[in-house]
């Protein structure tokens, strides 16, 4: 609780230290020439604590081997005496829905340097990689020989290889393509002790010969034949006939009756990491299908749409997908739905869509899927206009180039983290969220499983895979409430029982991981010591991932893990109501890890994919974000409030306390670009510049602000000053003395110039255009109003480079309004990144009065930098102290209201389009606008997929953050801009990056120095 005599931020400190013997673990990994990294901060740690599952569970020390040899050292000298009782678990890209990665022992990540494709062929189809690869990067790796990895999965943007393995994920389409370990060719694995073993199909013969060996491996294949061999007939009686039979290890599967084969792969699939760690994967590749169509059938209601998906299963579907009432209202409101809202029906019948499935046909030969879909449609069409079996279709949608495809399944893909932004404390949450029972029942499970759900008054989400029998059920509960902890133990004993009435399983999909104590009474008295004999081989001291799946047989002390181990809400709630409520964001993340998206096009998240370091990612802040919170709220300070003011001469040092917790904040937050992708594209709105100005605002409190940040957030003073004499400053501030001075003293690189002439001088030059305040614009009669644009500038644009200004004055003097300069008034984004909170706010609401005026008088209202534009409607909600009744427009938004559009596709000149990240995240729609305004003169402009460039705002210019910039900009910036002929930038710090490394990209050179804004060129043809 707050204590309200504690006002001040002190040190933090008093957190879980790693325990000595881990600590001398570290220094003797160290010391024996361990190359990879070592994290045993308190930061790092929590990190590592959670993954997409309620539980939460801090590890001791993660290490990220940076090849095989780092990992055999590791567990070799975890074998030594000294350090026998330590525990190693594998993690790779976190996004487990049951703890499967959580430990309190040593965490080895994979996912940070395993990260090679060794070797491929096109002609067999087939891929050899280590386990840390995404699965897409992977993907993105073999399709041009015309290959895919096939088993899908939601997370496919961040889950690697090592973690789908782990599990045996599979997905959409699944009836077709299978999972993982039908993929499987040949396994590297290292096992407990540091030995290295191959696993691949092998004769009974073979596995005999190796199994008379004294090796480990040895002991191997004498328990998988005794286990695997020796009980068949147990086997086949227990292991149901599902597609998605997932059982941890796969007794059935490991011996091939058939082939008279044994496989040690079948049983590393789905192991959860209990029995080794595996490190290389040669995968079974699938041709990419020529043909693909997709069929959107739209819905009356949920159950209509479970009980036709059997016939749309026999109407030879590659997959059949569903989602519910509830997944499309959150999606109706989410960014993505800009982009899906045309390719689903939403009722052609006059009634609402309350359910859809999504019907997916691959073929290799054209004419093959023709006939299927022809069949499909009739079908749809008899039913729509009111056959015999309506089935409840309410209308269907046909989707058949790629593009749009893909474009409904990112809203199929997203329909988990749509679920977390549910309004109210209670969350949908994963814990029996993925049953799989046979297909044919499903439909009357789920009527018994909502029926269980109602009776407690709970409110669900429902997707998932209906051919395969397998719905995501995702009840909403809150886990920082006691009782509803109770509730989530009463639903899971529940569920269980109900799957096994129906011949299902409760882990169809997602692992077993806290679900661990379910197995004994699921694989029965017969059974279940297989499994634990299968454990005991491996790892007969229960040290790899322990307690998950199952207890080493014969072990004294070894238990299972339980669905009531320690959860997240137990720290959420010692965090008080009115401080969660203020950090709304970080507390509501649920740990999707979207944002550890690795393609290179996405704006989602920049300093992730320039470090791959997950605490510099909006998941990552949230964490350490909710532990500061909790750990201050210990303290009694209440965080909600606004900081109280200390003299600088007052403040500490940094150094003076080095355990600080606050420190590790600190470094994850200067990390941040502030470029706000994470406030829309991350499904539940994680907006981390919101939390991180008001961290910073504390933590400035307690220590002293380097000289910089007072620079950044007096430039709205200083600009307007120097812009009166701009050659003067610029040459005191270019040349090679202040340059370097700026570097040494301030740490900033690469400022640029103040725009010569300025922008008053160039307006001098136009007679008939006007300037002024507020009060002279409101002098003006009601008639002269009615043409006149008023452009309200930002620090930036009008300051340095003001040539794009006077491009958007002349664009609407040629479309017969009258621009007229407002005088600079200010727009505090600065001081917001800062976490100068309360000069925002004074900036904030003085700005606000004056634009309310001009909006009270009916003026159009235009800026020109997206950023700043989007700063009024964002943060001015926040922290402006009057109402805001203004909107300024983007140029785009203005043009594309008052341009005629064109009647025809422009043929002619060509043009590539770059949107700012924050642009074309905020305002999804921009592309389009642009195109649409581009198009009027002429001028086809296609919009380059891009992520970050580097810069945004002043964090390009940091020295610190050099390499992290360049990165990004050669990431996904440097190739296609090179590439342009035209290149159109809307962003002012893009041009500002642009430039910069104009001598570093290619021969061009002249041609990046020279981006423009797209104003630009709609001037010169306007003209």
């Amino acid at each position: 609780m707050a204590n309200p005599e504690v006002r001040e931020l002190t040190a933090l400190d008093s957190y879980p230290a790693t325990e000595p013997l881990y600590r001398r673990y570290v220094f003797a990994l160290e010391q024996a020439g361990f190359a990879g990294d070592i994290d045993d901060s308190y930061a790092g740690r929590l990190i590592a604590a959670t993954d997409n599952s309620v539980y939460q569970q801090l590890p001791q020390v993660v290490i990220y081997p940076r090849n095989r040899s780092d990992l055999q050292l590791a567990l070799q000298l975890g074998q030594e005496t000294d350090y026998q009782s330590l525990s190693f678990s594998p993690r790779g890209g976190g996004t487990g829905t049951n703890g499967q990665s959580l430990s309190e022992g040593i965490i080895v990540d994979l996912s940070r340097y395993f990260t090679g494709i060794q070797d491929s062929s096109a002609e067999q189809g087939w891929v050899r990689c280590q386990t840390g690869v995404v699965k897409d990067a992977l993907n993105d790796a073999v399709r041009e020989h015309g290959w895919f990895f096939s088993p899908d999965l939601s997370t496919s943007n961040r889950a690697t290889i090592g973690g789908m393995i782990n599990t045996d994920a599979s997905g959409q389409g699944s009836l077709v393509y299978g999972k993982t370990s039908d993929h499987l060719l040949e396994l590297e694995a290292v096992l407990i002790n540091g030995e290295v073993i191959k696993t691949q199909p092998l004769t009974i013969s073979e596995a005999e010969e190796i199994a008379a060996g004294d090796s480990l491996e040895a002991g191997l294949y004498r328990q998988a034949l005794a286990s695997c061999v020796g009980m068949r007939d147990a086997i086949e009686a227990k292991f149901p006939p599902l597609n998605r039979f997932l059982t941890g290890y796969d007794l059935k599967h490991c011996y091939d009756p058939e082939q008279q084969t044994i496989d040690l792969s079948r049983l590393l699939a789905g192991s959860e990491g209990t029995l080794a760690f595996i490190t290389e994967a040669k995968l079974n590749l699938t041709p990419i299908p020529r043909c693909k169509v997709l069929v959107n059938i739209s819905y009356r209601d949920f159950d209509a749409a479970l009980r036709h998906a059997p016939v749309l299963v026999k109407a030879q579907a590659t997959s059949v997908e569903t989602i519910d009432s509830t997944v499309l209202d959150l999606a109706r409101n989410d960014i993505i739905w800009h982009q899906v809202a045309e390719f689903v029906a939403e009722g052609e019948t006059g009634e609402t869509m309350a359910g859809i499935n999504m019907v997916e046909y691959t073929a290799v030969d054209a004419a093959e899927l023709e006939a299927k879909l022809t069949a499909l449609l009739t079908t749809l069409d008899n039913e729509l206009s009111g056959g015999p079996a309506t089935h409840g279709v309410v209308g269907y949608k046909v989707c058949r180039d790629s593009a749009s495809i893909q474009t409904v399944y990112a809203m199929r893909k997203k329909s988990v983290g749509l679920l977390g932004a549910v309004k109210g404390e209670r969350k949908p949450i994963a814990f029996a969220e993925d049953t799989a029972v046979p297909p044919d029942s499903l439909a009357d499970f789920i009527l018994e499983f909502r029926q269980l759900l109602d009776a407690h008054n709970l409110h669900y989400g429902m997707f998932g895979h209906v051919d395969a029998g397998v719905l995501h059920v995702r009840p909403a509960l809150d886990m920082k409430q006691p009782e509803d902890e109770v509730l989530l133990r009463k639903i899971s004993d529940q569920v269980a029982a109900l799957t096994a009435k129906y011949g299902g399983l409760m882990w169809g999909e997602h692992g077993k991981g806290y679900r661990s104590e379910y197995a004994p009474q699921f694989f029965g008295d017969a059974l279940y010591p297989e499994i634990q004999k299968i454990k005991a081989a491996f790892d007969p001291d229960n040290r790899l991932n322990p307690g998950k799946l199952a207890t080493p047989y014969g072990h004294p002390t070894a238990t299972l893990v339980s669905v009531d181990a320690r959860k997240r809400g137990f720290f959420d709630r010692q965090i008080p109501l009115n401080v969660r409520e203020e950090y709304e964001a970080a507390m509501n993340c649920n740990g999707n890890g979207l944002c550890f998206n690795y393609a290179p096009e996405s704006p989602m998240c920049p300093s992730f994919k320039a470090t791959g370091d997950r605490r510099m990612s909006p998941k990552g802040r949230a964490t350490l974000i909710r532990e500061w919170l909790r750990l201050n709220s210990e303290q009694g300070l209440d965080v909600s409030q606004k900081p109280a003011s200390r003299w600088e001469l007052f403040k500490e040092k940094k150094p003076r306390f080095s355990r600080d917790f606050n420190h590790q904040v600190k470094a994850s937050m200067d990390a941040c670009l502030a470029c706000k992708a994470c406030a829309s594209q991350c499904p539940v709105k994680v907006d981390v510049p919101s939390f991180r100005s008001k961290f910073l605002a504390w933590y400035y409190q307690l220590y002293r602000r380097p000289q910089r940040d007072y620079l950044v957030a007096s430039i709205e003073r200083t600009a307007p000053l120097m812009a009166k004499l701009p050659r003067l400053f610029n040459s005191l501030t270019h040349n090679s003395l202040s340059q370097w001075l700026m570097t040494k003293t301030l740490g900033y690189v690469d400022t640029p110039k103040l725009s010569v002439p300025s922008l008053k001088q160039r307006w001098r030059t136009h007679k008939h255009w006007a300037q002024g305040n507020s009060e002279k614009l409101l002098g003006l009669t009601s008639e002269a109003r009615q043409k006149i644009v008023v452009i309200v500038q930002d620090p930036f644009t009008s300051f340095y480079q003001a040539e794009v200004v006077e491009a958007l004055a002349e664009v609407i003097d040629k479309l017969g309004y009258q621009p007229y300069l407002l005088d600079f008034i200010g727009n505090g984004k600065a001081q917001h990144v800062k976490g100068f909170l309360a000069q925002f706010k004074r900036t904030a609401t003085r700005v606000t009065h004056e634009l309310n005026k001009l909006a009270q008088a009916d003026f159009q209202l235009v800026g020109v930098d997206a950023s700043t534009v989007l700063c009024l409607r964002d943060e001015y909600h926040d922290y402006a102290d009057v109402p805001i009744n203004f909107e300024v427009e983007l140029p785009q938004e203005w043009l594309a209201k008052v341009m005629p559009k064109a009647e025809s596709e422009a043929h002619g000149e060509s043009a590539e389009l770059f949107l700012h990240c924050t642009e074309q995240t905020a305002v999804p729609q921009s592309a389009k606008l642009w195109q649409q305004v581009l198009q009027g003169v002429g001028i086809k402009a296609q919009a380059v997929a891009t992520g970050c460039c580097g810069m945004a705002g002043t964090y390009g210019h940091e020295a610190e953050q050099q390499a992290s910039s360049r990165k990004l900009f050669e990431l996904s910036w440097q190739q296609p801009l090179t590439a342009s002929q035209q290149p159109l930038l809307t962003g002012f710090s893009c041009r500002c990056q642009a430039g910069r490394f104009s001598n570093q990209v290619g021969s061009d050179t002249k041609k990046l120095q020279q981006v423009r804004h797209p104003l630009q060129l709609l001037a010169e043809r306007l003209s």
